[in-house]
């Protein structure tokens, strides 16, 4: 009997009809059969699928031709006859279901080869900034990797003898990479549809896909980006399918059953693994966004069951703290947040740091000192300038612009991820919280709400998402600081490589630069003496050419007011005004130039020391603390006529150099005794303060409290002591007059 092979791509339908032509003759088969086993040999279970001639099928005679039918055997009416293993319908339709998982492997792999290779690259040569490749297409590439690796091994496994054994095995060994691969672009998926429906919205955009689509893959016909892009989710949820489809055209009794049932299970379990994945992502993307909402939108929100829970949580932390109920550990977990948020401060602390260092960068390079004139030789000027001009205008900013580009916004971006982890922490402490108050609830009641069991599935996929994913998260984020700070450390040395290089190729040109270092030295002493002693003689020079400053004589009304500040200021108090003060703020003063002033703080109620608080003699206030000088007594002056004069080192402030002068003999200086008063009332708030009144004498025991804090001092009021604040103390003349000419006043008489 002549037969031909038939083709692997018939239908179910079709094979079955086959084979159902094929089923008449059997007497010849049986013979063979027979001699098969007489000789000692197996028929083969694989045997070609044949068809009967056109001719035959078209009779419809029940036998085969006579020319084509084998002689009968002798002894063929034995009762022991072994029928020829022939292919039925469920193992025809299991060669349909395999050829079907190779075909459908193959042209799957080919579409995405196209949307990679075609599609993506022609959008990217297109460069529409307003286009997310990314986010379209996620991970496809590492989607493509896996499916092309599986397809080789795949028609590897089927021209194997035990075939359906190395199919089986095959799925078990990718199931971990395909469940990797598929679950990142399955979780995306939905976002990538978003982007695909808002670029419908844009005509532009729109168009520029469409002329993508019908210049690179026309003969799919396909309308949208969305034709390529569900492709790998409908095929990881088809491989479950197709191996069932096998499994149910296998006998349970042949050897690679129990192998295509294991295989079945770990696709369908990775199709769960995926949707449970799927699940803690949306979780996750509704309560990982930092919402910057304003007051009105934060009590917008408000209402009895938001404070209500918020209530729960706040009073269920309270109890965590007290120790009134146990907190639920998780020692793992805790080590995770531990590394995660030293990394986290971390990546901040440094981010902070390298914004203070290029801001300092672009306040150097705000100066030009290579534009300065400078009375120095020419050669030299030339050679500074031109240095200090490159540094300036070359390897200066373009060390900065590399430091911004590779150091500083790479950790901007490190920073932007952080916050997303962080706000799910956060989230976690909130959601662990109401599952403890509901596990209590539970233990109580014996049952849950519906809504108090999605709260508790949402802490639970929280959780499982974090312990998932945040040891890689900070495995990843510590490498990508790693490379920031080596990018650094490179550019720094770069950077000094280049100013030394700069630096010593200019120094090589000055005219002694080739001397040796002890001669270079011994040359720069001998010009600073030089130099030092010309300056010298120009200041003693200087000295005898300018008048010296002349002290004046205080009038009568100015000695009074000056008199009045120091019987309630010491004299080290006193200020004088050196250019006139005119008021803007509220306890501003408005003073003339050469007033004089007692200082009674050295700074505002703000804490800005710029402005000190004085007493003009009767109203006080608030001045610049740059237009106050110091005044002294001058002890040259007769003992009747002491006049305040400026001090002598404010004046010789003015000299922008002086040189170091021969030491002189000290010049006595006689402090004359002084009585320290309250200067202004004080009321004791408790045991350890004492009483005073505005004038009444005190005795000064320490100038600090405890704690050496000299806001506070110790004395003795009518024989009491306690501590009172220093400054209401004041320090007054003795009772002796200081030789201050005034007929109106006189001291009062001393008691014994």
């Amino acid at each position: 009997m002549q037969l031909r092979h038939s083709s692997l791509s018939l239908t179910p339908t079709e094979a079955a009809g086959n084979a159902t032509a094929t089923a008449a003759p059997r007497e010849a088969p049986r013979a063979k059969s027979l001699i098969n086993q007489q000789a000692g040999r197996k028929p083969s279970r694989h045997i070609h699928v044949k068809e009967p001639p056109a001719d035959m099928a078209s009779s419809g005679s029940d036998e085969p031709p006579a020319s084509e039918t084998e002689p009968e055997i002798p002894g063929a009416e034995c009762s022991i006859y072994e029928e020829v293993i022939w292919l039925d319908k469920t193992e025809q339709n299991q060669r349909l279901a395999v050829e079907e998982l190779i075909k459908t492997e193959a042209s799957y792999v080919h579409t995405i080869q196209l949307c990679v290779s075609d599609i993506r690259a022609h959008l990217q040569q297109k460069q529409l900034p307003d286009l997310d490749l990314e986010g379209l297409f996620s991970n496809i590439d590492d989607v493509l990797h896996v499916s092309r690796r599986f397809l080789k091994r795949l028609e590897a496994a089927v021209s194997h003898t035990e075939q359906l054994n190395q199919i089986s095995a095959l799925f078990q060994e990718f199931k971990e990479k395909m469940e990797s691969v598929y679950k990142v672009y399955c979780a995306s998926y939905e976002q990538a549809l978003l982007l695909v429906e808002s670029y419908r919205k844009d005509p532009r955009l729109q168009q520029e896909i469409l002329d993508t689509l019908n210049t690179m893959v026309p003969h799919t016909g396909a309308s949208d980006l969305s034709f390529f892009l569900v492709m790998p989710v409908q095929r990881v949820t088809k491989y479950a399918l197709l191996l069932q489809k096998i499994l149910e055209n296998t006998s349970p009794s042949d050897g690679a059953y129990p192998a295509l049932q294991s295989a079945t299970n770990a696709m369908l379990e990775v199709s769960a693994n995926i949707n449970e994945y799927k699940r803690r992502k949306e979780v996750a993307f509704k309560y990982n966004k930092a919402e910057q909402l304003t007051l009105r939108e934060r009590l917008a929100r408000l209402n009895t069951h938001s404070i209500a829970k918020k209530t729960t949580r706040l009073s269920r932390l309270f109890m965590h703290e007290a120790g009134i109920v146990p907190k639920t550990e998780d020692k793992e977990y805790d080590d995770l947040e531990e590394k995660f948020q030293c990394l986290a401060s971390g990546v901040t602390m440094l981010k902070e740091n390298m914004g203070s260092y290029l801001n300092n960068l672009a306040v150097f390079l705000i100066s030009k000192p290579h534009e300065c004139e400078l009375e120095i030789e020419e050669g030299a000027v030339q050679q500074y300038r031109r240095l200090a001009g490159n540094l300036h205008l070359t390897i200066f900013p373009e060390f900065r612009r590399r430091l911004n580009r590779v150091v500083y916004q790479p950790l901007c971006s490190l920073t932007d991820a952080l916050k997303g982890p962080q706000q799910l922490i956060k989230k976690r402490l909130d959601k662990l919280l109401d599952y403890e108050e509901i596990q209590e609830r539970k233990s109580e009641t014996g049952s849950v709400t519906y809504d108090e069991e999605a709260a508790m599935n949402t802490y639970l996929a929280i959780n499982a998402l974090l312990m998932s994913e945040l040891p890689r998260f900070n495995q990843v984020a510590l490498q990508l600081l790693g490379q920031i700070l080596n990018s650094l450390v490179a550019l720094q040395r770069e950077w000094a490589k280049k100013v030394l290089e700069e630096t010593t190729r200019e120094l090589a040109q000055l005219p002694h630069s080739h001397l040796p270092l002890p001669t270079f030295w011994k040359m720069v002493e001998d010009t600073l003496r030089q130099s030092g002693t010309q300056l010298h003689a120009f200041c003693q020079k200087f000295e005898t050419v300018m008048p010296s400053p002349l002290v004046q004589s205080l009038s009568p009304a100015e000695e009074r007011r000056v008199l009045s500040l120091v019987s309630k200021h010491s004299p080290d108090k006193l200020y004088q005004v050196i250019s006139n003060i005119s008021g803007s703020k509220d306890l501003d003063l408005t003073l003339q130039r050469g007033q004089i002033v007692a200082l009674l703080h050295g700074m505002d109620t703000k804490g800005n020391t710029n402005r000190w608080l004085v007493d003009a003699g009767g109203p006080r206030g608030y001045v610049p603390a740059g237009k106050l000088q110091p005044y002294h007594l001058d002890q040259s002056q007769k003992p009747r006529m002491q006049m305040l004069a400026p001090d002598d080192r404010a004046e010789r402030r003015r000299h922008s150099y002086t040189f170091p002068e021969a030491p002189r003999p000290p010049v006595p200086i006689v402090t004359p005794a002084s009585q320290v008063v309250a200067g202004f009332s004080f009321a004791a708030r408790s045991p350890q303060e004492v009483s005073l009144q505005a004038g009444q004498p005190v005795a000064v025991l320490e100038p600090h409290d405890k704690k050496g804090s000299k806001d506070w001092s110790l004395v003795e009021v009518n024989g009491q002591r306690g501590y009172v604040p220093s400054s209401y103390l004041v320090m007054v003349p003795p009772w002796e007059p200081l030789g201050w000419s005034l007929p109106a006043w006189s001291p009062p008489t001393q008691q014994t």
